[in-house]
């Protein structure tokens, strides 16, 4: 079967490229357009106005023609016609000065999609499905829904039309996923110490490429610089090593490997290793045709001729993907080796010297271990991240390069885009929707945000035994479902409508038709919450389960980012109404259950955005209260935690609880930050173990007494100079080059030029490299540097004052709840403190 991964415009051939994975034979196919599709652009201009006002547009080089069309303009409510004007290349409709979209600037609709996006719209082509091809012509492949799967459809199917387009959806789901051949490359440049290579320029040899591939191909290609006695040791497992005499030949080996894969993977590869590739083999003359990369400098990204370019970086620092789909396990990660060390288990080679001074053998696994980490990112847990690309390729309907390099909210965008030209709707500007629809009408309380958020009840103070935790099955997507809430049903046009106000705001909902975004979301939302999560849960074949989690995975990270999008000023289709009336229906759906568990005599704790903390209720009373919201709201509940206690302090979203596992729940988690000494986080860790050991109240305050005791021994320990320099290391990344934190000097800036000073004292240069991604570990101390790094500092130097500030601004989360002083226990009294001299 072929997948469609990616279209592209050939300036060449005037039309636009289908590439296909070939799942039999592991490659990539072209495929030219024979529809005759062309670019174009919408204006609502009639042709005999068009031509008389602006004459110049016929006269374009790249005008082709015009032609009338009929479009639903969802924002009014009826059907218009609009000129739709043609043109023979891309950028005659626009991206230059003289375009035909500046010339009617003002007067034009859908001129901004980039045009291989428009093809797959007009085309109604879904990237990551399967075809085949008829005389040139992709047909779609039949995919069978399981029947378990149609069942639950046809149960939660309100008429026909919805059931076959959830059915549509679960075909789109359930269609089989490709193994996918593929290779990751990692390059080394001859730079110097504390100088970044640059792509534009590429000064430096390139004198290390490794490769780890899909299909066991896997070795490092190396420069040989020096005598060939070193060559006779080198030992990477798994690894072809191969040396070469002079850098063009090692490049023109990288290229036919480039070529040779129809998935060519890096981390960080459009910012420097393929621009890099290209510029140095420029330099070393190559013809650009000779050349498998396609950059420039304005290029959004680096692609490859023949091959399909994922960068994994943009990928993995995906906020949804981050936080959704790996669950925030590298939380502060922006580096190769923080990801692969969170999700893989094992990070980067450590190495001392500079890439130009390492040994053959020290370079070819250190160089080999990037391209190994690269791949493995795409292939732990079953190729689990190969899986969700391909899933969200297909409910976003963008090519694969697209997908992995942008941000949720154009993922969104594009569905809603294709879903605009399936239905026929012209596709607003989104000044239009600002104009039409206007601003929100509550107040915020948090600075900086528009409008009313979500709703805290504040915690009444104190330890409860056996609390349980109800939340909202998707919150947002629910009420976005059921408030019918979408850009053209927020304050439709219609008289009667204007009675169906929103709670809590100004707001009305159209009560004639369903709103684009309700629909599609809500169909989303109960596919992964009533059928995807459903089956995973009750399959008994090990495969089936796994396929149904990633399905269900794909449609979290696109439900719980859809929300957001509509509060963004960044989203085209951002309609504040649509937000502010999200937001309120939250509340009115928590202020609603919790008057309801009242009703029932279930006490409510607390409650945040999408949960509340219920206090020992019965079997009896949680059944009838979940009943009851799903029969006056339409929205589940369920149970999401169970505690054998929680302790709420005054403060708002502060709380610590043992959940019936044992496991200590912390809001925050403060004390897991990934910089924090090794000597607190360990503070932290046997505070909250203590605590999990409390069955009851005897048990829990005792727990209490032995946290004090540890306190006070940290802190003596601490001021006896008897804590190791390691254990009190605050460990940072470079996310940068030295040079380019220009603005500010950051404590760890500051620590690793200390050594770089150093180290050039005692040997005369520097046998070292600290550049971006490197770890920095540095101590507090008292000179007037106020830091040194690991390396240089001595225990008597420790700024005891300062590591006792960081101590209790890391427990006091846990020991305000606690209702223990950290002040009290240096021996602090509260006279004391309100005697101690205020800092200026």
């Amino acid at each position: 079967m072929l997948y469609l991964f990616s279209v592209r415009y050939s300036g060449a051939e005037g039309r636009a490229v289908m590439y296909f994975y070939d799942d039999e034979g592991g490659t990539l196919r072209a495929v030219p357009d024979h529809s005759g599709h062309k670019p174009y652009l919408l204006t609502e201009l009639p042709p005999e106005e068009l031509l008389e006002k602006y004459p110049e547009v016929v006269r374009h080089p790249g005008f082709n023609k015009l032609d009338v069309v009929e479009k639903y303009d969802a924002l009014s409510d009826r059907w218009v016609k609009m000129t739709k004007v043609e043109a023979l290349d891309p950028l005659s409709i626009g991206g230059s000065p003289k375009s035909i979209r500046e010339v009617l600037r003002g007067h034009t609709w859908e001129s901004k999609i980039k045009y291989h996006h428009c093809y797959i719209y007009d085309r109604q082509l879904i990237p990551g499905m399967p075809y085949v091809l008829t005389n040139g012509e992709p047909k779609p492949v039949e995919v069978e829904v399981p029947e378990s799967i149609r069942r639950l459809v046809k149960s939660l199917s309100e008429d026909k039309i919805q059931e076959e387009e959830m059915l549509e959806w679960a075909r789109l789901l359930n269609a089989p996923i490709p193994k996918i051949r593929r290779i990751a490359i990692d390059i080394e440049v001859e730079s110097e110490a504390f100088r970044v290579p640059s792509p534009k320029l590429a000064e430096d040899r390139v004198i290390a490429v490794s490769y780890y591939s899909s299909d066991g191909k896997r070795g490092v290609l190396l420069l040989r610089r020096r005598s060939e006695d070193e060559e006779k040791s080198i030992n990477i497992p798994g690894a072809e090593v191969r040396f070469f005499d002079n850098e063009k030949d090692l490049l023109h080996a990288v290229f036919t490997l480039l070529d040779s894969y129809p998935v060519v993977l890096t981390f960080n590869g459009d910012n420097f290793d393929l621009p890099y590739l290209y510029s140095r083999a420029l330099k070393l003359g190559f013809k650009k045709e000779n050349v498998p990369i396609v950059w420039s400098e304005k290029a959004e990204y680096a692609e490859l001729r023949n091959s399909i370019h994922i960068d994994l970086y943009k990928f993995f620092t995906n906020k949804s993907m981050k936080v959704y789909a790996f669950g925030n396990k590298y939380r502060e990660g922006q580096t190769l080796d923080e990801i692969a060390l969170a999700l893989l288990g094992k990070g980067k080679v450590k190495h001392e010297d500079t890439i130009p001074e390492m040994s053959y053998e020290k370079l070819a696994e250190y160089s080999f271990r990037d391209a190994e980490l690269t791949y493995e990112l795409t292939a732990f847990s079953d190729d689990l991240v190969m899986k969700l690309i391909i899933l969200m390729m297909r409910i976003s309907k963008l090519p694969m390069e697209d997908l992995t390099r942008h941000n949720i909210s154009a993922w969104i965008r594009n569905m809603f885009y294709f879903e605009h030209r399936q239905r026929g709707w012209l596709i607003p500007n989104p000044e239009e929707i600002i104009q039409q629809k206007g601003e929100t009408s509550t107040k915020a309380i948090i600075k900086g945000k528009k409008y009313l958020g979500a709703i805290v009840i504040d915690p009444i103070p104190g330890v409860y035994f056996n609390v349980l935790v109800v939340d909202f099955a998707s919150l947002y997507p629910s009420v976005i479902k059921t408030g019918n809430l979408s850009y053209e049903t927020v304050r439709c046009p219609h008289e009667e409508c204007k009675k169906n106000i929103v709670p809590g705001t100004t707001h009305w909902v159209c009560t004639r038709k369903k709103g684009m975004m309700s629909s599609l979301i809500g169909i989303l939302r109960d596919l992964r919450v009533y059928v995807y999560k459903k089956v995973a849960k009750e399959s008994k074949d090990d495969e089936e389960k796994q396929q149904y989690e990633v399905i269900q995975s794909a449609l979290k990270v696109f439900l719980n980012a859809s929300y957001g999008v509509f509060g963004s000023e960044a989203f085209p289709l951002y309609c504040p109404p649509v937000a502010e009336s999200t937001t309120a229906l939250g509340r009115y759906a928590i202020l609603k259950t919790m008057r309801r568990a009242v009703d029932l005599g279930i006490p409510v704790l607390y409650g945040d955005t999408d949960s509340l903390f219920l206090w020992n209720p019965t079997q009896e009373q949680l059944e009838k209260l979940l009943q009851s919201i799903l029969d006056e709201l339409r929205i589940d509940l369920s149970i999401d935690k169970e505690y054998k206690w929680v302790v709420f302090s005054e403060r708002k979203k502060n709380y610590l609880g043992a959940l019936k596992d044992g496991r200590v729940d912390v809001k925050g988690l403060v004390g897991k930050k990934r910089n924090t000494p090794d000597f607190i986080k360990n503070l932290f860790t046997d505070i909250t173990s203590a605590l999990s050991q409390a069955e009851n109240i005897t048990s829990f305050e005792e727990s209490i007494e032995k946290i004090r005791e540890d306190i006070k021994r940290a802190i003596r320990l601490l001021k006896e100079g008897e804590i190791p320099l390691d254990q009190l290391a605050f460990n940072v990344v470079l996310t940068k080059d030295l040079e380019e934190y220009n603005k500010t000097t950051p404590q760890h800036k500051k620590a690793a030029q200390q050594l770089l000073m150093e180290y050039r004292k005692l040997y005369g240069s520097v046998p070292m490299s600290v550049t971006r991604g490197s770890l920095v570990s540095y101590i507090k101390t008292r000179d007037k540097q106020g830091v040194k790094h690991l390396q240089l500092a001595r225990i008597d130097e420790v700024d005891v004052e300062k590591y006792l500030e960081v101590m209790k601004t890391t427990l006091e989360q846990v020991l305000d709840a606690l209702e223990i002083s950290f002040d009290e226990l240096l021996g602090v009294s509260p006279i004391d403190e309100f005697l101690r001299p205020q800092q200026k």
